[in-house]
């Protein structure tokens, strides 16, 4: 498929809840949890400035499990309660070393390796918080294996159109959405974290994370495994680490490698999502259906890592054919937005779609063949190799 591309005065000190975690490695807050580690975790979290900078946002440094010279928690800018503003925040692993506290944040390769040697995470954790951060958007491969936000089978209204974070900054990275029976799920499976009261970020595979904010009656976790579809909490009005809400609803935001990263182009649910000429317009296209801000996102589930879309441009059918090019007899065909299994690629005849003109064709799981330039894979090019 082809794609196209504060804040409260600062305190001199921030505030720092130490938490236990049941079944960890016996705490040694008292050496771990001081003031060095949190003017340390602060300073990086905004950008090297120091502790005492008047200006600076308001923070929550939040150690939740020490051991010894290990130290693992969360970190929050928060924001102030006003539109086209959210807080920001990452999750840390420390370790304090002779010449001072080592921090990495989630997302970074120091995070993995610290995480890998830390007696602070679970073997659970260890899948997702180790894995090498990958090319953005993993070099040109923009699929996530992700659902939408809330129960397969259910249509949400998007509420507003891909938009920063933050609100209309870039990049674009997040959507609104609202409706069903209003309870927020995991997108994919992976680590979740309680950022701050409504808000949590759940660490997938695949160097990517997605973060649900303004939720009401969340779940607190602090690197609980959660399988894709888990409960998180329920769409809200939530603005404890602020921002602002107006309508029930979750905000969420899609990261990579430690960063936010435009959800455009991304298949979530089986949509693809786009943006539109400004902040919240947009919209999302499966098949060759299109639902812009304010219209329905009906969840499909997620679509396999050697599954498309058909995209017939334009709605229709696509002739499966008993080779890779036109010459080949028809099998038959598969309805604009069905879903298909890719076995193998091969070039064929060229043809011109939504995305652009190629000469791929695919090889289904029934020994049929269509042209790429009418599926919707989140690759340009084989996404099963080639035949």
């Amino acid at each position: 498929m082809r794609h196209g591309r504060r804040l409260v005065g600062g305190a001199a000190a921030a505030l720092m809840m130490v938490t236990s975690l049941i079944g960890a490695a016996p705490s040694a807050a008292a050496a771990a949890a001081t003031p060095a580690l949190t003017d340390a975790v602060t300073a990086k979290l905004l950008g090297g400035a120091k502790v005492s900078t008047a200006a600076r946002p308001e923070t929550r440094v939040t150690v939740s499990r020490t051991s010894g010279r290990w130290a693992f928690g969360t970190a929050v800018a928060l924001a102030p309660r006003q539109e086209d503003a959210h807080p920001t925040g990452s999750i840390f692993i420390a370790r304090s070393e002779p010449a001072g506290w080592r921090i990495a944040f989630d997302g970074e390769a120091a995070f993995g390796e610290l995480a890998a040697a830390s007696p602070l995470t679970t073997a659970q954790e260890r899948n997702v918080l180790t894995t090498t951060p990958t090319p953005m958007y993993a070099g040109g491969d923009y699929r996530t294996g992700m659902a939408l936000p809330f129960g397969v089978g259910q249509t949400w209204t998007l509420t507003s159109g891909p938009h920063g974070w933050g609100g209309t900054e870039s990049p674009y990275s997040s959507v609104d959405l609202a409706g069903g029976d209003q309870v927020v799920r995991a997108a994919r499976a992976g680590a979740a974290y309680t950022m701050c009261q409504g808000w949590i970020r759940v660490i997938h595979d695949r160097g990517y994370s997605t973060d649900y904010y303004h939720l009401w009656n969340s779940i607190s976790v602090n690197g609980a495994s959660v399988g894709q579809g888990a409960v998180l909490g329920n769409t809200g009005t939530d603005v404890t680490c602020g921002g602002a809400a107006y309508g029930r609803h979750v905000h969420f935001g899609l990261r990579q490698n430690s960063a936010y990263v435009p959800i455009a182009g991304h298949d979530i649910g089986k949509w693809v999502l786009n943006n539109g000429a400004a902040a919240y317009q947009g919209g999302a296209r499966h098949g060759s259906a299109w639902a812009g801000a304010g219209g329905g996102l009906y969840n499909f589930g997620a679509l396999g890592f050697n599954q498309g879309v058909v995209d017939a441009n334009g709605g229709g059918v696509l002739t499966r054919r008993a080779g890779p090019g036109t010459g080949y007899g028809s099998l038959g065909s598969v309805a604009d937005g069905a879903t298909v299994t890719i076995s193998c690629s091969a070039n064929g005849t060229s043809h011109t779609g939504r995305y652009g003109t190629t000469a791929l064709w695919n090889r289904l799981s029934d020994g049929s063949w269509v042209s790429d330039a009418y599926l919707s894979t989140g690759v340009n090019g084989p996404i099963n190799g080639w035949c």
